[in-house]
């Protein structure tokens, strides 16, 4: 009896931690931005600057606050920066419980800029956003103007999913793991995660109290980047071999001691894929050049709407 009424106390503990750590992320860290809606479904964005569109995509785990961290302001001086939260993550809702692909994404995205009056903006995507603006080009040609990739995933790689991201994606797990990790995941472990994202790299000072980590830790927001990263290999089969018929203007910026989204991997393949591809390799930098090395993503940025025709 005394086993069962503590196993009560304590899923009543974590649900009620959930629900107040949620609270407490929407009330610190709220939407920043607008909505629009495409085919009934709201996206999450925010605008800033004058000029070319230039649509900014955020990685795994991120939302449009990664980029508000220093580049986007930079950036808005020249184009009109329009900065999206991707499905399931921020404060756009998923669009499917179990999965969507970076097609889907990029869709989805694409028509939320052209509801904007961004009918063919320049894209620049980090990480996983980088797959999403390579999907977009794959999939609305006539919809972008050039596109950059900032230590993008571009193909599909060696070894299995790990383990704690394959339970969180699971329909049964994911929900009870989620949860479990929403109340109780320590700051120690926040702060390892976030140390080995920018290694060799420190992060970046003051990153870690913009980002809204109490938003990536919502069981939602867990289960949906769990569920993307689970079908990213098979999504990056579909269209990798379509990469050779792009035209539009490709820049890619990567570090070369990056060890999440490996530049032999993916931006090396890329550019001997993409005929007239540009790839800038940044020495001794790891995977978050977007908050490490702004002039060299500003510049690529610049030669993509110059190669574009829109400067």
């Amino acid at each position: 009896m005394l086993i069962f009424v503590a196993m009560v106390l304590a899923v009543a503990t974590t649900l009620w931690r959930v629900g107040q750590n949620a609270k407490r992320a929407t009330a610190q860290f709220p939407a920043q931005g607008n909505f629009v809606e495409v085919a009934g479904h709201p996206v999450h964005y925010v605008e800033m600057g004058s000029g070319p569109a230039l649509v900014l995509i955020h990685g795994s785990s991120g939302n449009t606050r990664d980029f508000t961290f220093g580049l986007a302001e930079k950036l808005a001086q020249s184009y009109r920066v329009i900065i999206f939260d991707r499905p399931g993550l921020g404060y756009t809702p998923e669009l499917a419980p179990f999965g969507v692909s970076v097609t889907d994404q990029a869709e989805l995205l694409a028509s939320a800029a052209q509801a904007l009056g961004a009918d063919k903006p320049i894209v620049a995507g980090q990480s996983l956003g980088g797959a999403i603006t390579l999907a977009w080009a794959v999939a609305r040609p006539d919809n972008i103007a050039a596109a950059v990739s900032i230590s993008g995933v571009a193909y599909p790689w060696k070894g299995e999913l790990d383990a704690l991201t394959g339970a969180l994606a699971h329909p049964l797990s994911g929900p009870i793991l989620s949860r479990l990790a929403s109340a109780w995941v320590s700051d120690e472990y926040v702060a390892k995660s976030l140390n080995e994202t920018f290694q060799p790299q420190e992060p970046v000072s003051g990153y870690a109290d913009h980002i809204g980590i109490p938003l990536i830790l919502r069981p939602s927001s867990l289960m949906a980047n769990a569920r993307q990263r689970k079908t990213l290999k098979e999504d990056l089969r579909a269209i990798s071999d379509q990469y050779a018929a792009l035209t539009l203007p490709l820049e890619i910026v990567h570090g070369d001691t990056d060890t999440i989204v490996p530049l032999h991997v993916h931006s090396k393949r890329l550019v001997e894929d993409v005929e007239g591809a540009n790839l800038v390799t940044l020495e001794g930098i790891g995977h978050m050049p977007q908050h490490l090395s702004h002039d060299a993503v500003i510049a690529a940025i610049h030669r993509a709407a110059s190669r574009a025709g829109l400067r």
